[in-house]
């Protein structure tokens, strides 16, 4: 009786444990939450550089529109843009945009030379497309510096932020988006052709094992002045 009761006190205690640790993550995210809830809308100039192994593509300068809650746009100066789809719009203003989530802790990490405390997102809502967002959240300064996401249709992408001027808003000075190869869609109307089977097998085992990053950089950042909703068609 006494070694079932014991036992049943260790369960108890481990489980509030997590209990106070996901409502202290809760409350941090919502801090991060709240800095990100001071921009409305934004624009920028941006440089993309994309590295795909199986498309080259020079840099090249690019729009960047936000609106809130969820409305992203990028648009870029001649040519393909050459991003995963539904990669680029998973920015941190939509991942944390509900409050429908379970935040737990996931221990501390170093992002850059950063100290991080790492917080995994579980929607609480099954029909979500992200299935689990791992985000490394610079305590001090209420940043997200590195964050990683799975979803159900588009693979898993990892997004990783230097700030600089406009790190009061959260937004950042530069984003590295990071994504397998297998998981990329390719835009319409581009095919990869191969001189014979042998090197179609080669070269496609060559993308299976790599993985794609788009790095934007960017400049003159407008915040708040108003973006009309006719640039997000």
């Amino acid at each position: 009786m006494f070694r079932s009761i014991s036992y049943f006190l260790v369960v108890v205690a481990g489980s509030l444990s997590l209990t106070v640790q996901a409502q202290d993550m809760t409350g941090l995210i919502s801090k991060v939450k709240a800095k990100l809830d001071q921009v409305n809308d934004y624009e920028a100039d941006g440089r993309m550089k994309t590295d795909v192994a199986f498309i080259k593509a020079p840099v090249g300068k690019v729009k960047v529109y936000y609106k809130k809650p969820n409305k992203f746009r990028l648009k870029k100066d001649g040519g393909i843009s050459l991003l995963p789809r539904g990669g680029v719009s998973v920015n941190m203003n939509s991942i944390i945009a509900t409050a429908d989530f379970i935040a737990l802790a996931a221990g501390e990490a170093s992002v850059g030379g950063t100290k991080t405390k790492v917080v995994k997102l579980l929607p609480a809502n099954e029909s979500n497309d992200i299935v689990l967002t791992t985000m490394y959240i610079d305590e001090a300064n209420l940043l997200v510096r590195k964050a990683v996401t799975t979803t159900k249709e588009n693979g898993t992408y990892e997004i990783e932020m230097s700030y600089g001027q406009f790190s009061n808003y959260g937004l950042p000075d530069k984003v590295v988006f990071s994504f397998n190869t297998k998981d990329y869609k390719l835009p319409k109307g581009i095919t990869l052709e191969f001189d014979d089977t042998e090197k179609e097998l080669t070269e496609a085992e060559k993308i299976r094992n790599k993985k794609g990053r788009v790095e934007i950089s960017y400049s003159n950042y407008v915040v708040n002045k108003g973006v009309p909703d006719s640039v997000f068609k």
